[in-house]
């Protein structure tokens, strides 16, 4: 490879443009950034065709172009990689298949959609979390594990079967037990418990047992002897109910064989089965089922548990479940109790709905609501009343019992049902005293748009409710929700809203007023202006204010602020109001306020920019609530969460042209959020935008003003980045500040920023922290930006030529590379690029009003031979590197761009360099890494000179 005492002469061009000349230009058909991507796979499908000499094109999948389509289609991963192994006749094949069963699956749950309304499984959680108890509870029931068993003899005839079915169920009659001084949780267990026994019985052949526990479930259903519990019991005990039923319907179905027309083969039942399908045995055991039912004594369990298997009628005839929904409607009026009387009206309904096909006849859901009203008075009788004062219950606290089932009922009945249905009702209501309980499930049940109709009729109507027991204000919510999905008449509402806060005004129990004001309150935000809006925040500050009252309701606080901040038109109007920071300010649990706050500075997008100083003071405010709240416990994401929405506000602070108001806000605000580096970097992009656009304005000629301007932003700059924490975000806001700088043609200042930049490379660890960024990658990408830089930046007169470049050098050599990488000789080769493009006459490029050295030496020898001093001093540093890595690819690769660089950048008439560059051909050609195109030109000229010496010689 030659000697390391190799003295570097660089090759100086007489034309600037001649270096970007050398290579040639040729026409190339791909782009070579291009990934490497298969579109078409030419192969043969074996066993689908007789071989043809012919290939089978095969396209790529499309689940592998558009990754994220096929799960908006609905396939599983494990569908996508069988259909992508399949030819192409079994994929289509498969991808229909599995489109009919999604699109079949879709129309099957449309057919199951029978009635527009809120299904019973989503209110069932909500039931269950409101109505709870700290009282004791009791259960009745003889199949629990401290129960008795029951021994089964084997009986002979069928006559002894059946007399032996009715002692068993009077034997469990008379052992029942009754559970006494259970907890609410207890009781839950109980419950649970005895579904499993249920369907342990009906798996073990035990179908007696399992209708016994069902019987004894529904017995529950009569107790109300703790009142608050009554509806979270109704939907464990029918829950229970329902996997009954549906146990009978399958068990009676599987029984079931069914011949096709011609066939001797039998078959399950199919889904829309007909009666005539059904054979006459198992149409025999259906009517047991009923039969054996229908002997129950008591008429809450007989009720209950019928209406449990109603779905089994579909066994008998298609044509009775009209018939059995009236017959069970007039029956529950045998039941005294109005509570348990309207919970058994709810069930059946709730039944006929899952039952009856769509356009089926609904009478029997308006005969049970008109039942109910028949019976309303009871709910106010002597009996209740007795009832009330032992359990200890508020009045309007036992009406609220009844609404799940009454909203249910009335849901059902007003589905689909013309607007005349609702006055019809209103009329009947009118004429029943403390009809507030009707009133409310009216509003809740028929479409919002038949009751924002009739806003004012129904403000009306609650405002004759004041001194009933219903509580007035969920009235008042339930009528908020309608006109916030469909609003009233547009020349009606400032006059409703007028009424409404008068009435929420008046309440003293902050709990009634909170729960009013988060409903109404969208409808306020949405239709009035900032005006308005400003004046209900204040009286909510009002209201809560006392005694602290808002601790108990941040959920609802907070509900009610997302919802002004996303339904406000003006958003700045709403950061100005004078009520809208006390309202935060009732937020004093630390992460209510942080959510909160979040929430607020997120919808802030619609704030383009603003130079406002109220808006910004609150904007600021928002922001110091999210900063002060970061602490060392503080999560990666949510730190970043943070960054981000506070980078996003100091980007809306815009005062225009008044650069040093600009300038004073991003001083406070370093000052604001110091301990978050994204917004430090943030704000020191900022200032190095505002040095730009200050030096655009002037077009580069600075004044005195602008001057001492920009260099306070350089200063800013300086100050701002050492309190940054990443070194490589530190070191590439030194370089970019630095360059900004030079552009402003403040070169002190530049200076300063890449001397701190290179004496930060030395404290850069090289060994890998962070898998995400490798620091001898990252280093080589900024060393060569930094030489581009370089390039342009004039020798500093009190220090020698190219101090910046040998101290750079210097940093680089000292630090810990890993030497079979051969990053340090690449960097070394990007010196030489630089340093023989800075011994030319005219640089390629040069920085607005900055003298380069080019200007300031003229090619000047010295500058010239200082030039060729570091780059024989680097020469000598790369051949050192190329010895270390010793015989390997990768020094050979290495050899082949160092032999490319002397041939294209210097003075091969110097012996020793040719020499060395015709010693790094031979080492390319040893490793046989000569297929590179670009190698034409330079083997071109060493193989010219090669020529002219062995003629000289032989002269």
């Amino acid at each position: 490879m030659g000697s390391n005492n190799v003295e570097w002469r660089t090759l100086i061009f007489p034309d600037n443009h001649s270096i970007c000349k050398v290579l040639p230009k040729y026409e190339v058909d791909d782009h070579p950034l291009k990934s490497t991507a298969v579109e078409r796979i030419p192969r043969r499908i074996l066993g689908s065709q007789p071989s043809t000499g012919r290939s089978t094109p095969v396209s790529t999948p499309a689940a592998l172009l558009q990754p994220l389509s096929d799960a908006l289609e609905g396939l599983d991963p494990l569908t996508q990689f069988a259909i992508q192994e399949t030819d192409p006749l079994t994929q289509m094949a498969v991808e229909v298949s599995v489109t009919d069963d999604s699109v079949n699956t879709k129309k099957s749950r449309e057919r199951k959609i029978s009635l527009d309304m809120e299904p019973w499984s989503s209110r069932k959680n909500i039931i269950l979390a409101k109505f709870t108890t700290s009282e004791k509870l009791s259960i009745v029931t003889s199949f629990l594990s401290e129960g008795e068993k029951v021994v089964v003899k084997a009986q002979s005839s069928a006559v002894d079967k059946v007399q032996h079915r009715l002692e068993q169920l009077d034997y469990f009659e008379e052992g029942s037990q009754r559970k006494l001084d259970l907890s609410q949780a207890e009781y839950v267990g109980r419950i649970e418990q005895l579904n499993k026994e249920l369907v342990s019985a009906w798996h073990s052949e035990q179908r007696v047992k399992a209708l016994k526990i069902a019987i004894q479930c529904a017995k529950v259903l009569a107790d109300s002897d703790v009142l608050r519990f009554y509806p979270s019991k109704f939907v464990l005990i029918t829950d229970i109910l329902d996997i009954f039923g549906q146990l009978v319907y399958e068990r009676l179905r599987t029984k079931a064989d069914y011949y096709k027309p011609g066939s001797k083969v039998p078959t399950a039942l199919p889904e829309g089965f007909t009666p005539d399908m059904v054979p006459e045995s198992v149409k025999e055991t259906c009517r047991n089922w009923f039969y054996k039912i229908a002997s129950i004594r008591e008429l809450v369990p007989r009720l209950y548990v019928e209406m449990a298997i109603l779905k089994s009628y579909s066994f008998l005839t298609s044509s009775e479940y009209s018939a059995a929904l009236m017959r069970l409607t007039h029956m529950i009026r045998g039941i005294g109790n109005p509570l348990v009387a309207v919970y058994a009206r709810c069930y059946l309904c709730r039944v006929g709905i899952s039952i009856t096909a769509p356009g089926a006849d609904t009478h029997y859901l308006v005969e049970n609501f008109y039942d109910f009203l028949d019976t309303y008075s009871q709910l106010f009788g002597r009996y209740v009343t007795e009832e009330l004062k032992i359990q200890k219950m508020p009045f309007s606290t036992y009406l609220t019992l009844y609404t799940p089932a009454l909203d249910f009922i009335l849901q059902a009945v007003a589905s689909g049902a013309p607007e005349s249905l609702l006055a019809e009702l209103l009329e009947r209501c009118r004429t029943h005293e403390n009809n507030s309980l009707l009133l409310n499930t009216i509003m809740a049940a028929f479409k919002p748009s038949y009751i924002s109709s009739r806003t004012l009729q129904f403000l009306d109507l609650i405002s004759q409710c004041t001194k009933q027991d219903f509580p007035s204000h969920l009235l008042l919510r339930t009528l908020g929700l309608c006109v916030c999905v469909c609003p009233p008449p547009a020349e009606q509402r400032r006059q409703i809203v007028n009424i409404v806060w008068h009435s929420i005004g008046n309440l003293s129990n902050p709990e009634d007023y909170i729960s009013c004001v988060e409903v109404w309150v969208q409808f306020v935000v949405q239709y009035f202006t900032s005006r308005e809006v400003n004046v209900i925040i204040g009286d909510i500050v009002t209201h809560l204010a006392p005694d602290r009252a808002y601790e108990q309701y941040y959920t609802q606080l907070k509900t009610i602020v997302d919802k002004i901040v996303s339904n406000i038109q003006d958003f700045e109007a709403l950061l100005a109001m004078d009520n809208f920071l006390p309202l935060l300010d009732l937020f004093q649990q630390e992460t209510v306020k942080v959510e909160v706050c979040k929430s607020i500075l997120t919808a802030c997008n619609a704030v383009q920019h603003t130079s406002d100083p109220v808006i910004t003071n609150a904007l600021m405010f928002l922001c110091n609530v999210l900063h002060d709240s970061v602490n060392a416990l503080t999560v990666e994401d949510e730190r970043r969460q943070i960054s981000e929405l506070l980078c996003s506000v100091i980007r809306r602070v815009d005062y225009g042209r008044d650069f040093e108001q600009q300038l004073s806000f991003y001083v406070e605000a370093r000052g604001s959020f110091s301990n978050l580096d994204t917004v430090l970097a943030q704000l020191v992009h900022c200032v190095n935008t505002l040095a730009v656009n200050t030096r655009q304005i002037v077009r580069g000629h600075h004044t005195r003003k602008t001057g001492s301007f920009v260099r306070a932003c350089a200063a800013y700059c300086f100050i701002t980045i050492p309190s940054i924490e990443s070194v490589f975000t530190r070191l590439e806001l030194y370089l970019l500040s630095g360059q900004v700088a030079l552009f402003n043609n403040c070169l002190g200042q530049a200076d300063a920023c890449f001397k701190a930049a290179i004496g930060l490379i030395s404290e850069l660890t090289m060994q890998p922290e962070d898998k995400q960024k490798n620091p001898e990658n990252f280093l080589i990408s900024y060393t060569r930006n930094f030489l581009s830089t370089l390039l342009v930046v004039p020798d500093s007169p009190d220090r020698g030529v190219l101090n910046l470049v040998r101290m750079l050098l210097n940093t680089l050599k000292s630090l810990d590379w890993d030497p079979k990488n051969g990053s340090l000789a690449y960097l070394y080769l990007d010196v030489l690029n630089m340093l023989s493009a800075m011994a030319q006459e005219n640089y390629l490029y040069h920085v607005d009003k900055v003298e380069s050295n080019d200007t300031l030496y003229g090619s000047d020898p010295k500058f010239i031979h200082e030039i060729d001093k570091m780059s024989t001093l680097v020469l000598a540093e790369l051949l050192s590197q190329l010895k270390q890595l010793g015989p390997c690819r990768k020094q050979a690769l290495i050899a082949l761009e160092l032999m490319v660089k002397i041939a294209t950048l210097a003075d091969l008439n110097i012996s020793t360099i040719f020499t060395l560059a015709l010693n790094l051909w031979q080492l390319c050609l040893k490793h046989g890494n000569t297929d590179t195109k670009y190698l034409v030109s330079p083997v071109k000229q060493l193989t010219t000179l090669i020529f002219i010496q062995n003629k000289l010689l032989l002269l």
